[in-house]
């Protein structure tokens, strides 16, 4: 299943805004709405959007204003508005944005399974209602997906794929595929009321409303102090005035109902604004606050800002503790959601929940929750993931371990204090960080560290190795492509020779190694976790070979070990497509051993490791050798054959020029 021509249905400032997320990727997209005001609306929406995004542009030297004007009218051109659903049967993707009613999203699924083809799926934006109710109005429940954008759904990275008790592997594969291409940022979770970052914010904010009445606290000073704390991208009432109080109200009612009035307060405070109109921007700016600033609640009550902030981290990080638990999502997606969906951005100091726990200490998140417990009673009750992982020893950071690994690496490196690939030595395991920046990108340094440390694990008699990534949220992005293009022919190919060369010896080596894949493993990544002996993959670890985007073919052995381990079928697939696959993919295809929760992949890949240390070293190594007799090395070369001739043709040189310049490359066939 691929997506050519997609459909938004509800065509208001979020449906006109999605649908300019999706034309902005090149792709033709159906706006449709009951009237056509609402239709012009949404139309006018995606070019302001689409407007201010190239103004920017503009502004950096990059555009001209001409080209501006040109480039606004290309992506708004691939909108086309209507009141009916004609246009709706050659889509391959339906985006539904209609008000949250489950008799109007029941009514609109049943239509579109009418007017689409069989093979499209429907997605809805729902941020709050059931995705297998809203699937029972249609036949093909299976291609049914909540797809939920975060507001203002062109500028907020994030979408939150919502899985249906029907929900099929392939929706969910196209859904993750389709959010990549619109350059959005997926995580996959379970169907229960709120999904992950809503349900998380609002346990969160409700310490604070809750606060806010029963102590008749003063808004302003709230917003003042708890932003000065820097636990959030702004205060909390400022926030809710941006998002909407209607808005905030329908979600925060829909959990009370759902979790109880206990765990997820909701204000009296906000209800009577609602009820009189003052929503917040969408009002004119009149909601919390005035338009002219001032509070519209009256309490004038001096906070106690540090126990608010108390509140308010606990209960997030409680929550979002609960939603592992429950299986709704992995720890990474969750904390990764609250980046990408709630502003937690560690670059402004701003950590998501396990990421934070992990830096402050699981042991001291333990002590504050029991002690808030005295305070404030069960509702603070410590998770049960929180109690064993403490009694693990892992208690974050400090000790190299806790929800996420961390890197504790020997004093002296082989590759010196600046490696972008680091040694640290447990026993006689050795473990080989990636560290090469935030995409951990293969470089030709990395390559030349990573073989740095190979030499050292075999020089000191270590037996197994693991491949493990410093950057909590990835594997490997890739190839460094800037670099490569930097490179003139003569490197390029001593650069694929030394790389061919270290992974081969990853091969015949009496080293085991072992690649624990703990997010995105795409290109030479996935290229170097094949080439290792084992590779575990966390669940929400994401593999592809996406090479043939930029006009080139893997260069790092992916024409090779891949067909060796998932079979030629599913090889081409991938080779020829681009498209990422799930780790449960990967499993049931072979390309990885194991799938493990992600916040045991690290003391698995130890636990093998350590299996695999206790073997007979010759043993290991004839064993390694002999099972890899096959015809690889005439395929390496003739894939290093393959991939120069390619990577100077025209087409090559315009697809990586159209990669680092965000756009569609056109292909010459030369």
């Amino acid at each position: 299943m691929f997506v050519f021509k997609a459909a938004v249905v509800g065509a208001g400032t979020m449906g006109g805004q999605i649908a300019q997320t999706i034309a902005a990727a090149g792709i033709p997209v159906v706006l449709k709405d009951v009237k056509q005001e609402l239709v012009d609306h949404g139309l006018a929406e995606a070019r302001t959007v689409t407007a201010g995004q190239v103004a920017r542009m503009v502004k950096k030297g990059k555009l001209t204003e001409e080209q501006a004007a040109a480039h606004v009218d290309e992506v708004v051109g691939r909108i086309h508005g209507t009141t009916t659903y004609e246009g709706f049967g050659d889509v391959d993707f339906v985006i539904e944005a209609v008000p949250e009613r489950m008799d109007i999203k029941q009514a609109v699924f049943a239509e579109l399974d009418a007017a689409t083809p069989g093979h499209a799926i429907l997605a809805s934006n729902t941020s709050s209602l059931s995705i297998s109710e809203i699937a029972d109005a249609t036949l093909r429940p299976d291609k049914v997906v909540g797809f939920h954008y975060f507001y203002p759904a062109a500028v907020m990275p994030l979408i939150e794929l919502v899985e249906g008790e029907e929900t099929g592997a392939e929706t969910l594969q196209v859904a993750t595929a389709f959010a990549q291409t619109i350059r959005k940022q997926p995580i996959t979770c379970a169907e229960v009321p709120g999904f992950v970052v809503n349900r998380i914010l609002n346990s969160a904010m409700s310490e604070i409303w809750r606060a806010q009445e029963e102590q008749g606290l003063s808004i302003k000073k709230i917003d003042e102090g708890v932003g000065a704390a820097n636990v959030m991208p702004m205060g909390p009432y400022f926030l809710i005035n941006l998002l909407g109080l209607d808005t905030v109200l329908h979600v925060a009612e829909h959990l009370a109902q759902a979790y109880g009035p206990d765990r997820f307060y909701v204000p009296q405070t906000m209800r009577d604004l609602v009820a009189d109109g003052k929503l917040g921007a969408k009002s004119g700016g009149d909601g919390f606050y005035s338009p002219s600033g001032e509070p519209n609640v009256d309490a004038a009550g001096e906070p106690d800002a540090e126990e608010l902030v108390e509140l308010l981290t606990l209960k997030t990080f409680l929550e979002a503790a609960l939603v592992l638990e429950e299986g709704v999502a992995t720890h990474r997606d969750i904390d990764f959601g609250m980046m990408a969906g709630a502003g937690l951005d560690p670059t402004r100091g701003l950590l998501p929940p396990f990421l934070k726990a992990d830096v402050t200490g699981l042991d001291v998140v333990l002590e504050r929750l029991e002690a808030a417990v005295e305070r404030h009673g069960d509702r603070f009750e410590p998770p049960t993931i929180l109690r064993r992982l403490v009694a693990q020893g892992r208690l974050g950071q400090s000790s190299g371990q806790g929800f996420y690994s961390y890197p504790r690496p020997d004093a002296e490196q082989p590759a010196g204090d600046d490696a972008v690939v680091k040694l640290e030595t447990r026993g006689d395991i050795g473990i080989a960080w990636l560290a090469n920046g935030q995409m951990n990108s293969i470089s030709p340094q990395v390559v030349d560290h990573l073989g740095l440390v190979f030499d050292a694990v075999q020089d000191r008699g270590l037996r197994a190795m693991i491949v493990a990534s410093s950057n909590p949220f990835l594997f490997c992005a890739g190839a460094d492509i800037k670099a490569f293009t930097q490179m003139d022919e003569s490197g390029g190919r001593a650069l694929l020779d030394g790389a061919h060369g270290l992974l081969r010896s990853f091969e015949r080596s009496r080293v085991v190694t072992i690649a624990a894949v703990n997010g995105l493993a795409f290109g030479g990544g996935c290229e170097l976790a094949m080439a290792c002996d084992v590779r575990l993959a966390a669940r929400s670890a994401i593999f592809g070979q996406p090479e043939i985007k930029l006009g080139i073919i893997p260069g790092f052995g992916g024409t090779q070990r891949l067909p060796r381990l998932v079979g030629l079928n599913k090889a081409l697939e991938m080779n020829l497509g681009g498209d990422p696959i799930s780790a449960s993919e990967a499993y049931d295809f072979g390309l990885v051993n194991r799938l493990v929760e992600d916040h045991e992949l690290f003391d698995t890949a130890l636990m093998w490791a350590r299996r695999f240390a206790e073997q007979a070293p010759l043993a290991v190594e004839q064993i390694k050798v002999v099972s890899g007799q096959a015809d690889l090395d005439d395929g390496i070369e003739a894939e290093k054959q393959g991939f120069e001739a390619v990577f100077g043709s025209e087409d090559g040189k315009e697809g990586i020029s159209a990669f680092l310049g965000k756009r569609r490359a056109r292909w010459q066939g030369r």
